[in-house]
């Protein structure tokens, strides 16, 4: 029979676990665990309070996404980072986005343009402050960079296309923060052409538009210098 307090104390351990993971990948997307960098296992249990064995399960969870290398008996290290996974990604999140956004341009309904409509003010003022020189709200943007690419194809109707996208923008995104700068004037440009040819529903123009905002995004993170 299970009691009650192993009940609870299974429920705590999964939220630890889950947390830990959350703050993980986080570290791993932002740089804070840098590429090529190993993983000790004791000092990440300390980091991040968690066990080892719970480390071990994490770490073995995101191989599956490329974030982390299993190194066989030798433990985990950050993935390395390079210009041809970096094009790779861009060429997959083109795939997968454009798909979406036509799934979503067909279905989407007065909820759908509202959700819309909320993320690309809250993207808008934060490039403001980016463009008047407020780097302190870089994080804030990439969040809200996401909820706005998110809310354009959030009426897809395909949770297991919405979670792939999400990671593979998460890993994409990895790499403009490694290079360590905001694009600047174009981005902004960029994302309110976007929002004008979603309200559209103009699909053609949306997924050329898209395209090209990858593409230019991965070559500025190229031109950093910053990813061998």
């Amino acid at each position: 029979m299970i009691r009650p307090q192993d009940s609870a104390k299974k429920m705590i351990n999964e939220t630890a676990g889950e947390l830990a993971f959350r703050r993980i990948r986080g570290d791993l997307i932002s740089g804070a665990l840098p590429p090529g960098s190993k993983i000790k296992l004791e000092q990440a249990r300390d980091r991040y309070s968690v066990s080892v064995s719970t480390l071990r399960e994490i770490l073995s969870r995101l191989t599956t996404e490329n974030l982390v290398v299993a190194e066989g008996q030798r433990g985990f290290e950050v993935s390395p980072a390079s210009q041809r996974e970096l094009l790779e990604l861009a060429d997959v999140r083109i795939l997968l986005e454009c798909h979406a956004i036509g799934l979503s341009f067909a279905a989407g309904d007065l909820d759908w343009e509202a959700r819309l409509v909320s993320a690309h003010h809250k993207l808008s003022a934060v490039e403001r402050s980016l463009l008047g020189g407020d780097a302190s709200r870089t994080l804030e943007w990439v969040r809200y960079d996401w909820e706005f690419h998110q809310a354009m194809v959030s009426a897809c109707n395909s949770a297991t296309l919405m979670a792939t996208l999400s990671s593979v923008f998460d890993r994409f995104l990895r790499y403009h923060l490694l290079a360590q700068s905001f694009r600047g004037q174009p981005v902004v440009d960029d994302h309110k052409r976007l929002f004008e040819l979603a309200m559209n529903r103009d699909l053609a123009g949306a997924c050329a538009m898209l395209t090209k905002h990858v593409q230019n995004g991965a070559d500025h993170v190229l031109k950093s210098g910053r990813i061998p």
